[in-house]
C-alpha cells in the first residue's frame, strides 16, 4: 500500500470535497476535517512503530516515473515521484500529525466562512506532509512552495486587524528565500546524473531493478573519463544521489573538483550559502526574522499552532535534508557561521521576548531564540549536536503549539493579549494555570520535560565541537537563563497575586472540554519525551550517524 501517498493526497483530497460541498453542510466541515487529521495521526504513529531504527536507508519508499524530457545534447531530463522516510523525516512526520490533529481541535473556534478555512487547512496539511517525505527535490520544492498559499489565505482572511499586512509579508519573506532555494536546486540538477537511469540509456542494464553497486561505480567512471555521450546522460532531482560526488558532471558548477568561482566565491560555498538564507528565512534566524512576529500575532490560533509547530521545522529539515548532505564541505567551512546566527537568533529572541508585553508576539519571539538552538546543534557537526536539533524541532514543535493554544484560551474570553490585564488568574482558572505552568517550565528547560533534552544535547554538541569556539557556546547557554527570566516573569504577573483583570471580569472561566482535549495530550507528550527521549533519539540516530560520515 502506497501509504505516504495516502498521507499526502487524502488530505488534499478532503481539501476538494470540502470546497465542492454545498454550504448547507458547512456544519460538519469542521468534524470531517477532524476525521481527516484523526486518521493523518493514525497513519503516522503506524510508520512510526513500524519504522527500523536500526537501518540509515530511506523506507516506506515510493518511486514513478513522472516527467522524462528529451533535451538533446543537453541530455535527458527526469523528475520521480518519488517518497520516503528516514530518521531525520520521520520525528518530522510524527509531528506533523499531532499538530494538525490539534489545529484541527482548535479550528472548531472558526465561526465565519467555514468552507474556505477547512478546505485550505486540509491543503496546507498534504503541502506539509509532502514536504518532509519527499526525496526528489523538484517534489520538494513543489510542496515547500505551494503550502505558501493556503497559509497565506488562512492569515489574510481570518487573521487580527493587521491581518493583510502580516500575510503579505510572510509571503513575500518566504517567497525571496525560495528563489535563492530554486537557483540551487537547477544548478544541481544541470550539475548531477542518476546512475541508474544512465546506466539503463547506455546499454550496461536492460532494467533499475538490475542495478548494482558495481553498475553505478561503473558508470561514474565513464562520465568522469568523458566516455558518456552527453544526449545519453540522465538528470536528476533525486536526492538520494546528490551527496556522491561521484554523480555530479566533471566539468560542472557545483562539482566538488571543478574550483569553479563565482565573484571569488567557490560555486559549492555559494550554493550552501543561498540554501541557508533559503532555509534560514524559513527557520527564521535573526535577521531574516521579522515575518514571525507580525504573523503570529495576526494569525487566529489554530494558525500559530501550524506555523510555530510544524513550518518554522521545514527550514531546520531542508538544512539536514539538502544542505548539509550535498554540500558537506561548505557546511564544515561556515559551521562557524550558521552557529554564530543560532547564538544571534537563541540571545536577540530571548532579549526582545523579556520586552513584550503582547503575549503572543513574547510566544512567537521565544520560538525565534529555540529555533537558534537547532541551528546550534545543526552547525556542532557532531553525534549530540544534530540528534539534539531534531529532538528540540520535535520538542519545540509540541511545547510551541501548546503555548500558542493557552494564548488562544485567554484571547477568546477577553479578546486582550496584554500580559499587564491580568493578575492572580490561578484563583480563577486553576486548571489553565496548570497547563500554562507545565508549558512553561517545559519550554524554559526543565529536566523531565522534552525541552530540557533538546537544549542540552545542542549544547553538548557545540561544546564537543572542534568548529566552535567554546565562548560561543557558552554564550548559548545564557540564552536559558535569559529564557527562564521572560517565562517566569510572565507566569508571575498573569498567575500570581491578588486577583486582578482589565474589565473582564465573569467571562473568565476555565478550561472547557475542547481546550482540555486540545492541552492535556501535549502537555503528557512533553513530560513522556522528556523522561523517556529514546522515542526519537532511536529513529535519528543511525541516520545521523551516516550523514556525519559525509565530513
Amino acid at each position: 500500500m502506497p501509504i505516504l501517498s495516502v498521507l499526502i493526497f487524502l488530505p488534499l483530497v478532503a481539501s476538494l470535497v470540502v470546497a465542492f460541498s454545498p454550504d448547507q453542510y458547512k456544519a460538519y466541515f469542521k468534524w470531517f476535517t477532524l476525521g481527516v487529521t484523526t486518521v493523518e495521526l493514525a497513519i503516522c504513529i503506524y510508520l512510526y512503530q513500524n519504522f527500523n531504527h536500526d537501518i540509515a536507508d530511506y523506507q516506506f519508499l515510493e518511486q514513478l516515473d513522472w516527467i522524462t524530457l528529451p533535451l538533446g545534447t543537453l541530455g535527458v531530463g527526469s523528475i520521480d515521484y518519488l517518497l520516503g522516510v528516514d530518521g531525520i523525516s520521520m520525528p518530522m512526520v510524527l509531528l506533523t500529525g499531532i499538530v494538525m490533529f490539534v489545529g484541527a481541535i482548535s479550528s472548531f473556534e472558526i465561526k465565519e466562512k467555514e468552507k474556505g478555512y477547512f478546505s485550505l487547512f486540509l491543503l496546507l496539511t498534504g503541502s506539509v506532509i509532502g514536504c518532509f517525505v519527499a526525496l526528489d527535490m523538484f517534489l520538494f520544492y513543489l510542496f515547500f512552495e505551494f503550502m505558501l498559499l493556503p497559509m497565506y489565505f488562512l492569515i489574510g482572511i481570518w487573521g487580527g486587524p493587521r491581518k493583510e499586512y502580516a500575510s503579505i509579508k510572510f509571503f513575500l519573506y518566504t517567497l525571496f528565500g525560495s528563489i535563492f532555494i530554486l537557483i540551487v536546486m537547477i544548478a544541481l540538477y544541470l550539475s548531477v546524473v542518476d546512475p541508474v537511469e544512465t546506466a539503463v540509456r547506455i546499454g550496461l542494464i536492460s532494467n533499475v531493478t538490475d542495478i548494482t553497486p558495481q553498475i553505478i561505480t561503473e558508470v561514474q567512471v565513464l562520465l568522469k573519463d568523458l566516455k558518456i555521450p552527453s544526449e545519453q546522460i540522465v538528470h536528476t532531482f533525486d536526492l538520494r544521489f546528490m551527496p556522491d560526488a561521484g554523480n555530479f558532471l566533471p566539468n560542472s558548477w557545483l562539482n566538488v573538483f571543478s574550483g569553479i568561482e563565482i565573484f571569488n566565491v567557490s560555486a559549492r560555498a555559494l550554493a550552501f550559502i543561498l540554501l541557508m538564507i533559503g532555509f534560514g528565512i524559513k527557520l527564521p534566524a535573526v535577521p531574516v526574522h521579522t515575518w514571525l512576529p507580525d504573523a503570529h500575532v495576526e494569525a487566529p490560533t489554530p494558525v500559530s499552532v501550524i506555523l510555530a509547530g510544524i513550518l518554522l521545522k521545514i527550514g531546520g529539515y531542508g538544512f539536514l535534508r539538502i544542505a548539509y548532505p550535498i554540500f558537506p564541505d561548505a557546511a564544515h567551512d561556515y559551521a562557524f557561521v550558521i552557529v554564530a546566527f543560532g547564538v544571534l537568533s537563541i540571545i536577540y529572541g530571548a532579549f526582545n521576548a523579556l520586552a513584550m508585553n503582547d503575549l503572543k508576539k513574547m510566544i512567537a519571539y521565544s520560538s525565534v531564540s529555540h529555533m537558534g538552538f537547532v541551528l546550534l546543534g545543526v552547525g556542532s557537526l557532531t553525534s549530540e549536536g544534530i540528534n539534539g536539533a531534531i529532538y528540540q524541532m520535535f520538542s519545540h514543535g509540541v511545547l510551541s503549539a501548546m503555548l500558542f493554544l493557552l494564548v488562544g484560551v485567554l484571547y477568546n474570553r477577553t479578546h486582550d493579549r496584554r500580559i499587564d490585564s491580568y493578575q492572580g488568574l490561578a484563583s480563577k482558572m486553576p486548571l489553565y494555570t496548570a497547563m500554562t505552568a507545565i508549558a512553561f517550565f517545559a519550554s524554559l528547560g526543565l529536566p523531565a520535560f522534552s525541552g530540557f533534552i533538546g537544549e542540552v544535547f545542542t549544547l553538548m554538541g557545540g561544546f564537543n565541537s572542534p568548529l566552535i569556539p567554546r565562548w560561543l557556546t557558552a554564550l548559548a547557554a545564557f540564552g536559558l537563563v535569559l529564557g527562564a527570566g521572560y517565562f517566569l516573569w510572565t507566569l508571575q504577573r498573569i498567575f500570581f497575586g491578588k486577583y486582578w483583570v482589565r474589565q473582564f471580569e465573569g467571562v473568565l472561566e476555565d478550561l472547557n472540554f475542547r481546550e482540555k482535549m486540545m492541552l492535556y495530550p501535549l502537555a503528557i507528550l512533553a513530560l513522556v519525551f522528556g523522561i523517556f527521549p529514546h522515542l526519537i533519539f532511536n529513529l535519528t540516530n543511525v541516520t545521523v550517524a551516516e550523514l556525519l560520515k559525509l565530513f
